[in-house]
C-alpha cells in the first residue's frame, strides 16, 4: 500500500505518557515528545484500486511519521 496525496483530518489522539508504546519508542527511534495521531488518506492497494483509510501512526519532532497502520477502510 502506499499513501496517494496529502493526509488530511490529522487529530493528536495521544501524548506524552498517554502512548502504550512510549518506551519502545523510546528506545528504538530516541525523541522525547511523542505524539500519536490519525487522519484520512487516499492508498493505492497492489491491484491498483484506490480506497480511503483512516490511518494512525507516531510521531516526533525532528524524527517524522513511524508505525503507520491502517485501521479502518472508509
Amino acid at each position: 500500500m502506499k499513501i496517494v496525496g496529502a493526509i488530511s483530518a490529522i487529530e493528536t489522539i495521544a501524548e506524552g505518557r498517554g502512548i502504550r508504546e512510549l518506551a519502545s519508542l523510546r528506545e528504538r527511534f530516541g525523541g522525547v515528545n511523542w505524539k500519536k495521531k490519525k487522519g484520512t488518506a487516499t492508498l493505492l492497494l497492489p491491484d491498483g484500486a484506490m480506497v480511503l483509510a483512516e490511518i494512525h501512526w507516531y510521531e516526533a519532532h525532528g524524527i517524522g511519521k513511524v508505525k503507520m497502520k491502517v485501521k479502518r477502510w472508509l
